[in-house]
């Protein structure tokens, strides 16, 4: 049996690399691709695709977002993060969604064709260092609203402009960013926002 896949990278180079890769496998066929997390529940639908393969960080919506969504809508097409942020944070985000698998850029083609047998036929498929690595850093300890918070601080905005996009009182700001600068041991709003960035909490 062929299964059908769809491709969400926001790089055309990396799009067509991963498509002639898994062609090579007689049982793979790349029957969508697309550019935007936005594209991908739609060419989804129409392309029938069995598994969708996402990239993590796309314009619209993220990969993380996007596997969410075929989890409500399609729940018959099961979906794999390909990333090259290979983040603890990322890896619980994206399976808490709905993802069913959770591989890097450098994964060798061959074992990636074989976690994409593996995802259609019901399993699941994480990056085994990875895996470890997020059950040794733990679970997110931010909340949503801290999370929304920390995002609006990375480009170093001012806390009442934060406020301001975030719709909350800059008291409430200053609270919130208090709290997650505690958890993120670290000493002002934007080291807290970088670092929860890279531990992929975001």
């Amino acid at each position: 049996m062929t299964i059908r896949l769809l491709l969400a990278d926001d790089q055309a180079l990396v799009r067509g690399a991963l498509a002639a890769l898994l062609r090579l496998e007689p049982d793979l066929e790349v029957v969508a691709d697309v550019g935007s997390g936005d594209e991908v529940l739609e060419a989804a639908r129409v392309s029938g695709a069995d598994v969708c393969l996402l990239d993590i960080e796309m314009p619209g919506l993220d990969g993380i977002e996007v596997a969410g969504q075929l989890t409500r809508e399609l729940p018959g097409t099961r979906s794999i993060m390909v990333t090259t942020f290979g983040r603890p944070g990322y890896l619980r985000r994206a399976l808490e969604s709905g993802a069913s698998g959770f591989v890097v850029k450098d994964t060798p083609a061959g074992e990636l064709a074989e976690a994409v047998r593996k995802v259609h036929a019901g399993l699941r498929v994480v990056d085994p260092a990875l895996a470890t690595e997020s059950l040794a850093g733990g679970a997110n300890p931010l909340t949503d609203r801290e999370r929304e918070v920390l995002r609006e601080c990375l480009d170093g905005a001012p806390v009442a402009d934060v406020a301001a996009r975030v719709h909350l009182s800059p008291g409430t700001v200053r609270n919130y960013l208090s709290s997650a600068i505690g958890k993120t041991a670290t000493s002002n709003r934007v080291e807290a926002a970088r670092a929860a960035q890279r531990n992929g909490w975001l």
